[in-house]
């Protein structure tokens, strides 16, 4: 009797019949790591939140604190849901002073860093008088802005940009700085200018420094916001607090200081997100030195 063909073979005892198609890929263990690492990064700083607030609670009503002097966590939030509308309106006042003096700091802070990284004379200048203009207080340049300018958004967008670029300049300076000299020389060698040197070899060196500095500034610029806003304004979050602190409305006050504390937040986490889109080699570099 002959054999079969080797595609007329019967399975052998305990074989599995197997399907043509190919087997789908294993994603559990991935998007399980996935999670895992967010809630690595995410369920600690809720849990301290959490854990603040119910302390908070728990004080206030155990010293029987009157609303006046300290609202409890529940008595803000609901004072927060109560003037929603106010809150919105004002916030975007408060946003959109915030997002020009930003973008103003930005372009002050890196141009200035850029003309004194370029040349000496301007470095040994201005430098000095860099710094010094971080000493005055903006408390006192503000009323002379509002005088200057009026009580539009002209003083308060000013008042931010000068409160930000300070970082945003002194991080870019040490950042093109320390791009490596060798590399510096090697691209002299090899014919390249000032501006393709800095183009190819400073500005990459100095993008990590710069976003650092731009994560500083994010956060002083709610600061500078909240100051213009003080001397000189007719909406805003800052004139909010002003206007509920005359009012002794502190629950109220409170949940207008959330919201400067979520703009603020949210500001910073953008520029972490755009930092890891443009950095991604950056974020590479430090996993692999901290594993």
């Amino acid at each position: 009797m002959s054999a079969l063909p080797d595609q007329q073979q019967p399975a052998a005892a305990g074989d599995q019949p197997r399907s043509g198609l190919a087997d789908p890929p294993q994603t559990g263990g991935r998007s399980g790591a996935r999670g895992r690492k967010v809630a690595a990064h995410v369920l600690p700083p809720l849990l301290f939140a959490l854990a603040v607030l119910a302390i908070w609670q728990l004080g206030v009503r155990l010293a029987d604190t009157e609303e006046s002097t300290l609202p409890a966590p529940t008595q803000v939030f609901s004072a927060m849901w109560e003037i929603r509308d106010l809150l919105l309106d004002n916030a975007w006042v408060t946003i959109k002073e915030i997002a020009i003096g930003y973008v103003l700091a930005i372009v002050l802070g890196v141009g200035l860093a850029v003309l004194l990284c370029s040349s000496l004379l301007a470095e040994r200048a201005m430098y000095p008088w860099l710094v010094v203009s971080q000493m005055v207080p903006i408390p006192a340049i503000a009323p002379i802005l509002v005088i200057w300018t009026g009580f539009d958004m002209r003083p308060k967008v000013i008042v931010i940009a000068l409160v930000s670029f300070f970082p945003i300049a002194v991080n870019t300076i040490d950042g093109i700085k320390s791009t490596e000299p060798e590399l510096l020389n090697l691209l002299k060698t090899l014919g390249a200018g000032r501006w393709k040197r800095f183009w190819t070899a400073q500005l990459p060196s100095a993008l990590p420094f710069l976003f650092s500095g731009l994560k500083i500034a994010a956060a002083l610029a709610v600061i500078g916001a909240v100051f213009g806003e003080w001397v000189g304004a007719d909406a805003g979050l800052g004139y909010l607090i002003l206007t509920l602190n005359n009012q002794v409305a502190t629950s109220e006050m409170f949940a207008t200081i959330i919201v400067l504390a979520a703009i603020g937040i949210a500001l910073f986490g953008l520029v972490q997100l755009a930092e890891r889109l443009m950095l991604p080699w950056y974020h590479a570099g430090r996993k692999e030195s901290n594993s």
